[in-house]
């Protein structure tokens, strides 16, 4: 795992502090450089006066012309030096043999150091290395009163006792230092906690792939996206935003547009105005169906509230589409449906034909294309009535048991294609079924080929598939029971609902049988029983003709 690099204010705050510690070193370098320099200048201004002073006084003259300039001159230079706080005064002979000398034992010994120009005549400061160490001296000539040069004076002082001088200067140096330092280490570290605040603790590096990232990303999405502060003015947003809001187009210094500005419905301005949370709420402006989700953006360092972001998903073109696709399906729907009820009448006109009833199999073939061309005989399967008015003739029609036969005739061969069993009963039908054809055809068909399907799919352990169907009829009732030995409905409930079916769906449509079956013996005013369990399921359908439905 590669280190952590460090963040914008760990690095502002090692440079500035590294700057600071710089700086006061170089000053105080300099400081101490320049009060050296001034305290080595004092000395020698100091010395200088001392010895020019010495040099012109007559008595120093006088015993330098004396034949034991010693005797009175080192008590002489002794009191001096105390009064000036002089570290050494030296009187000498122009050959260099010491008159006076702080050490006793020095006088009469040649003097160290330079005297060339002042034995020219000319006064000069130096700094060299004596008897007692290191010093800042001068050396003045002493003169008669020819002019002559009878002596020499040096008075100085040592650079250890300067050094000493420094002490007092240096500490206040230090300490200066040291406060400005601490100073600067204090609002660094406030400097650095503001940048880590505002930065999250990011680098410049990962700031500046954050900042493409996000670019990226808010100029990609095909959402708006819209970012608003605590005040709820809009401080972000992108090009998706900026057409569906008509806000002005997105700019590298975007100045914080007010809500009140933008022209939007009352009720999302107030959500935006909110920070409420939202989940797919749908604002209509004057142009657009917008979705729009809302959610409140907090700090990741304090968890404070910072402001809302706020997405916004154009659903116009989504509605038309959903318009167009509902017509579609409704169309669907309904041609699903005339595919179940003109199957069950093809075999129908097969079956009465097979039994040699053609005279029956044209007039039903022709009936049906009569009642299509005046639009009577078109239901869907929500129960609806016919498209047209069928009239009284409609109302009449009955079924008669033949072609009741020629049905479940057909049916049986397409259940022994399956390896289904079918078995039909219709020993107790007496008579026509006074019920339209078409309607009986629909009723019988659909609940046959439905049980067929579960019988083949879902049979019983416990024996093959079978399917019983039974036609009885009474005088003025006929029932209608279809058994099979499948595994049975799931939910009853939702049996009869359009599109519900235990079969996989394909393109030819599934769940319209039974809706079929629900309408078309409600609208001839029959009912629809149903009993189902794991070892199978029963429909009864009881049709009462004289209860239909007007």
């Amino acid at each position: 795992m590669a280190p952590r690099r460090w963040s914008i204010a760990q690095r502002l705050f090692a440079l500035q502090l590294l700057f600071v510690v710089v700086g006061v070193a170089v000053g105080s370098v300099w400081s101490w450089t320049a009060a050296r320099q001034e305290l080595a200048a004092s000395a020698a201004e100091k010395s200088t006066a001392v010895a020019v002073t010495i040099a012109r006084n007559p008595f120093v003259v006088e015993q330098a012309t004396a034949s034991d300039p010693s005797t009175r001159l080192e008590p002489y230079a002794l009191d001096v030096m105390r009064r000036t706080h002089t570290d050494f005064i030296t009187i000498m002979a122009p050959d260099r043999t010491r008159w006076t000398h702080p050490d006793r034992s020095e006088i009469g010994r040649p003097f160290r150091g330079t005297i060339a120009p002042a034995l020219r005549g000319d006064t000069f400061t130096e700094t060299s290395a004596g008897t007692l160490g290191p010093s800042v001296r001068a050396v003045t000539p002493i003169t008669d009163g020819d002019g002559r040069v009878v002596g020499l004076v040096a008075a100085g002082v040592t650079v250890a006792n300067i050094s000493s001088a420094l002490v007092p200067r240096l500490v206040s140096v230090v300490a200066i230092a040291l406060a400005v330092v601490a100073v600067s280490a204090v609002f660094s570290w406030l400097l650095r906690r503001y940048l880590d605040r505002v930065t999250a603790g990011r680098g410049p590096e990962e700031l500046a792939r954050v900042f493409a990232s996000y670019e990226g990303v808010l100029h990609s999405v095909h959402e708006g996206l819209v970012v608003m502060d605590a005040s709820g003015a809009v401080v972000l947003h992108n090009d998706r935003a900026a057409e569906l809001l008509h806000l002005p187009a997105p700019a590298d210094r975007q100045e914080p547009i007010p809500l009140a500005a933008i022209d939007v419905p009352d009720g999302l301005r107030a959500l935006l105005a909110s920070g409420d949370r939202a989940v797919d709420e749908t604002h209509r402006t004057r142009d657009r169906v917008l979705v729009v989700n809302q959610e409140m953006a907090f700090s990741r360092a304090t968890g404070k509230p910072l402001g809302t972001v706020a997405t916004l998903r154009d659903h116009t073109e989504l509605l038309h589409l959903s318009g167009e696709l509902a017509a579609t399906r409704t169309l669907t729907d309904a041609l699903r449906s005339q595919t179940h009820e003109f199957a069950n009448r093809l075999h129908t006109v097969v079956a009465l034909m097979e039994l040699g009833r053609v005279d029956e199999a044209i007039r039903f073939a022709s009936d049906e294309i009569d009642r299509h061309a005046d639009g009577g005989t078109a239901h869907d399967a929500s129960g609806a009535g016919p498209a047209g008015d069928a009239g009284p003739e409609a109302l009449a029609a009955v079924t008669t048991p033949e072609v009741i036969a020629a049905v479940l005739r057909g049916k049986r061969a397409q259940a022994h294609e399956r390896g289904v069993l079918l078995v039909a009963d219709t020993a107790d039908l007496r008579g026509p079924v006074p019920v339209a054809t078409g309607d009986l055809v629909t009723v019988i068909g659909n609940l046959v080929d439905n049980a067929v399907d579960a019988a083949a799919e879902h049979a019983a352990e416990s024996g093959a598939p079978e399917v019983v169907v039974t036609v009885a009829s009474t005088d003025d009732r006929t029932r209608i029971v279809v058994r099979d030995n499948g595994a049975g409905i799931p939910d009853l409930d939702a049996a009869h609902e359009r599109g519900w079916s235990t079969k996989a769906s394909g393109p030819e449509g599934r769940g319209i049988g039974l809706g079929l079956v629900r309408s078309t013996v409600t609208r001839t005013g029959g009912e629809v029983t149903v009993t189902t369990g794991p070892t199978g399921s029963t429909f009864v359908v009881d049709l009462d003709p004289a209860a239909v439905r007007a």
